[in-house]
């Protein structure tokens, strides 16, 4: 139907389109109607109606500048680490971000995968960042990068974090309760597939939405956290909001049920809850926790550590049922009969050797 009307236009391609205001007509409205108080004048005058058909090209190029040479990381962090970067060796910046700042770090991480590829250790460059950052902040990071914030961010913070670390936590002189408080705004590690985030603070709504391999630790959550996990894990030193798991499919949430309410937010549709109980667990848990006090300074995980013995069993591990089921299976299979297993499988194919396997 649409290259119907599109030929009747005399339309071929949707780029011939692009711009071609003067095949806009409003539509009439009755004098009553709000919609009839718009004035579209400057829409529909643009000045590439004006231009002779024959002429007409659309080129985005010519239309919008990215101004790409103008970003926080082309203008203060590729500078400062050139050296350090030119030498393959480790190397630390210190910045000054605003929340205009959009997508802090993703060009240099570009820049870090086209020259070292995924195989970078970790902190190999460490940005120290200081103020608010803006969407979208850390978005794509590899292995290597560190964007260590002091300060606050906007939404989809660590959007598709793919190796690199990201840590918020707020100004020293700050008085606010870093649990009582959100630091970070919506969507934050949106379709994560690897890395580490340490956030001293409260994250808004639908953290972790899609995480697939990043490890995280957050000191409370808005409604729907962990919304569509596949993998990863996801540590929450507070409270979390309603319909929390929706949709989780793989991974572990590790949340700190101090209120033991946590039943009552939880959407049961495809994952359980227990106790945090086997040593595989506990220590993943304290882990985390233990890098998230060493690179925010986190009061209350320091409280946490402190008191590991009281606060262990306030904390509850989300699971999905299909995904625990999984990882029972391989735990015993690596457990009880690899080796065997292996073996068969090495002398099935020794005896049908330069046959179908």
């Amino acid at each position: 139907q649409m290259r119907e009307i599109m030929a009747s236009l005399g339309i071929r391609t949707i780029d011939e389109l692009v711009g071609r205001s003067d095949l806009l007509i409003p539509r009439d409205y009755d004098s009553s109607r709000r919609a009839s108080k718009l004035d579209l004048t400057e829409i529909l005058s643009h000045e590439y109606a004006s231009i002779p058909e024959a002429s007409r090209h659309f080129n985005p190029a010519d239309a919008y500048d990215f101004k790409l040479e103008s970003t926080i990381d082309e203008t203060a962090i590729i500078p400062a680490l050139k050296d350090a970067f030119e030498k393959g060796v480790a190397g630390e910046a210190d910045i000054k971000v605003s929340n205009t700042n959009r997508t802090v770090g993703t060009i240099f991480g570009s820049k870090i995968t086209r020259k070292f590829g995924t195989g970078l250790a970790e902190d190999t460059y460490v940005v120290h960042c200081h103020g608010a950052g803006g969407q979208s902040f850390g978005a794509f990071i590899p292995s290597g990068l560190t964007l260590a914030l002091e300060g606050d961010s906007n939404d989809y913070l660590g959007k598709g974090l793919s190796g690199g670390k990201i840590v918020v936590f707020p100004p020293k002189e700050s008085t606010r309760v870093p649990q009582e408080n959100i630091i970070t705004g919506n969507v934050a590690l949106f379709g994560a597939t690897s890395g580490k985030a340490f956030i001293n603070g409260v994250a808004g709504e639908r953290f972790c939405v899609r995480n697939s391999g990043a490890s995280v630790v957050v000191e409370g959550t808005g409604d729907h956290g962990c919304e569509y996990m596949t993998g990863g894990v996801a540590v929450i030193l507070g409270g979390v909001g309603k319909n929390f798991a929706a949709g989780m499919s793989g991974g572990v949430a590790y949340v700190l049920d101090e209120g033991n309410d946590l039943y009552t937010k939880l959407n049961k549709s495809l994952v359980g809850f227990s106790h945090v109980e086997e040593e595989e667990d506990i220590a993943k848990l304290r882990g985390l926790i233990e890098e998230h006090v060493k690179w925010t300074s986190s009061p209350l995980g320091s409280t946490i550590l402190e008191k590991w013995d009281e606060y262990l069993p306030k904390f509850k591990k989300v699971i999905p049922h299909d995904y625990a089921w999984m990882m029972r299976g391989i735990r015993n299979y690596m457990g009880q009969g690899m080796a065997e297993d292996e073996a068969k499988i090495h002398a099935f194919n020794d005896k049908f050797e330069g046959g179908n396997k």
